[in-house]
């Protein structure tokens, strides 16, 4: 199994924070988040890993190469680093498309790089059989990414437009890809940014525009395991109280 990380983006809602270190680096209880998550992973059993940067981008390379050479020296781990030079003009579904050439047509993990979450998020998604997304269930309002489900919890929606009454949860930001949706989704992303330039949209849309094409994910529910997204410095003291969680 391979695990796709995207951290190219700027993380402007949480400036000053990030104004001299990436979302991604910032630490809660004496850790980063991507050290965290990473850890959670090997400690998974994922050993192949795909981090696509973009701001800081060197930053986040030597933060890896430094706190996991041991790994990679013992052959426990290898990094791919691709860099979305467009990072400040595109969104995350361009970072997607980039890590194409490393996992399409193969089994993968996708997460996004700013969250914080308990590892056992990791072992119940990776023991999912297909495709497969993490939801979490708590009030809705507009921000949120909303997953809409039918009743054998197949999503046959997921965008922050929705009816929150209509929706089940928020999507967590982490989705087990089957060999057979990963070919469907980068054929999809080639069509959305070459033909149509749509890179800068959400890579949800991708996963919206698969539905009527026989491509869905089996939803996961994950309320019952800690997990927290950090988009704004609200988010970010929350998730320092929220460390004993861990």
């Amino acid at each position: 199994m391979i695990a796709v990380i995207l951290a190219a983006g700027m993380a402007t809602r949480l400036r000053p924070l990030t104004d001299r270190c990436p979302k991604c680096l910032l630490e809660v209880g004496g850790k980063s988040l991507l050290q965290r998550s990473l850890d959670a992973l090997m400690e998974n059993g994922i050993r192949m890993f795909v981090v696509v940067t973009g701001y800081k981008d060197e930053m986040i390379e030597r933060f890896i190469l430094d706190h996991y050479q041991e790994q990679i020296g013992r052959g426990d781990a290898s990094f791919r680093f691709i860099d979305n030079k467009d990072y400040a003009t595109t969104n995350n579904i361009y970072s997607l498309w980039l890590a194409r050439p490393e996992v399409d047509g193969r089994e993968f993990l996708l997460l996004d790089s700013d969250l914080l979450y308990d590892s056992k998020l990791i072992t119940v998604m990776l023991s999912q059989p297909g495709a497969a997304l993490s939801v979490n269930r708590h009030p809705l309002g507009e921000e949120e990414m909303k997953v809409v489900v039918d009743n054998d919890h197949t999503i046959v929606a997921i965008n922050k437009t929705c009816n929150p009454a209509e929706a089940y949860g928020e999507s967590v930001g982490v989705e087990k890809f089957s060999a057979e949706y990963s070919t469907a989704l980068f054929r999809e992303l080639r069509k959305m940014i070459v033909d149509e330039g749509l890179s800068n949209v959400f890579y949800e849309k991708a996963f919206e525009r698969l539905i009527p094409q026989g491509h869905a994910f089996r939803m996961v529910d994950t309320t019952d395991i800690y997990s927290t997204e950090l988009d704004t410095i609200e988010d970010f003291d929350k998730a320092k109280e929220d460390n004993g969680k861990l």
